[in-house]
């Protein structure tokens, strides 16, 4: 087993001192910094971007070979945690508290925690285990100075945590599973832009991604959490599915094929939809043919007719129809307000 201990002032300082232990290279792009290490403790990725609004992204994109105990003292850095696995798994417990109470951050799980001044957080990584872990923090003073930040909406418990600046009590929040903040932050992971765009671009995602733990947070306080009678397994199939229509939209899909493709239900497919992406089975894929669409269109030479059979459809008019109906342009003025023709010299 391989303690690391953290005393630092920031996420920087934190990545620094693990870094001090697992070894690696750290580069820094646009205020994107990103830990690389290939060493006998650890092969992966650590990276982390500081906003000036009390904000900092920590993601881990790791595999350690030896058991890890991250032991962090809150005296001086005592964020609010808004962690995620989107894939592994790792466990946590307060300095107060034994090992026994040790609790699981699940894959897909939402879990908020912060600790009392002068506590200790305990993070604990398994070995030979991939991880992926997203980890927003919130240094509070700073953050409910940016004007636009209305906390007084959020439940009165969590309400407590955001304006407990003392740092006096700890918190924890650990929220059942939740498949849309995966995809949002397979988004975040993917974003491909470059400079200054593409820190905005991820920016933007982390203030959604903040916005979706906040609002399951304030669903479960009040009970209000959709009931599903769906097992993680089940939604996990369901997931995996509507990623591959993604990849290949054209393929000649209907919902008896993906039941068995899935192994599950018509029923539970169609229920599965509806819990992660608020469509049925066919609205779902329509709206990923349209979003295909709308890409071919603005990013190639393409006519519309090559388009409608590209994404998998075979009625010109319809796909017409429905593209006017989702946009409210056609798909022919869309195609003539995108394309900026070359000047002739």
């Amino acid at each position: 087993m391989t303690e690391i201990f953290v005393d630092a002032q920031s996420t920087e300082g934190t990545v620094r001192q693990i870094q001090e232990v697992i070894g690696g290279e750290i580069h820094e792009r646009w205020g994107e910094y990103v830990l690389t290490v290939n060493s006998k403790i650890a092969f992966g990725t650590i990276r982390f971007i500081t906003f000036d609004w009390g904000v900092s992204l920590l993601e881990y994109d790791i595999k350690f070979f030896d058991d890890i105990v991250l032991r962090m003292d809150a005296s001086e850095y005592n964020p609010i945690h808004f962690s995620y696995c989107l894939e592994g798994y790792c466990k946590h417990r307060f300095g107060y508290q034994s090992e026994s109470d040790i609790q699981t951050l699940a894959q897909f799980q939402s879990v908020i925690v912060t600790c009392r001044d002068g506590g200790y957080n305990f993070g604990y990584f398994p070995k030979d285990e991939k991880l992926a872990i997203n980890v927003i923090q919130i240094t509070r003073k700073k953050f409910l100075k940016k004007r636009l930040n209305n906390v007084d909406e959020l439940n009165q418990r969590l309400y407590r945590v955001f304006l407990d600046t003392d740092h006096e009590n700890v918190f924890s929040f650990y929220g059942s599973y939740n498949l849309k903040l995966a995809t949002k932050i397979g988004a975040l992971r993917t974003v491909r832009t470059k400079g200054m765009i593409r820190i905005m671009q991820i920016e933007g995602l982390v203030y959604e991604i903040l916005s979706m733990h906040i609002l399951q947070h304030d669903k479960e306080f009040k009970n209000k959490m959709p009931s599903t009678s769906l097992l993680r397994s089940e939604l996990k199939m369901v997931r995996k599915m509507a990623n591959a229509i993604i990849k290949d939209p054209s393929k000649d899909y209907s919902l008896e094929l993906l039941a068995t493709k899935t192994g599950l239900s018509q029923a539970k497919l169609q229920e599965g939809f509806k819990l992660l992406y608020a469509r049925t089975v066919t609205e779902y894929i329509r709206h990923i043919r349209l979003e295909a669409a709308r890409d071919y269109i603005r990013t190639t030479d393409m006519n519309i007719s090559q388009v409608v059979y590209t994404i998998g459809f075979s009625s010109r008019s319809y796909f017409s129809k429905i593209f006017k109906r989702k946009y409210g342009i056609s798909p022919s003025e869309f195609q003539n307000h995108v394309r900026v023709p070359l000047d002739v010299v």
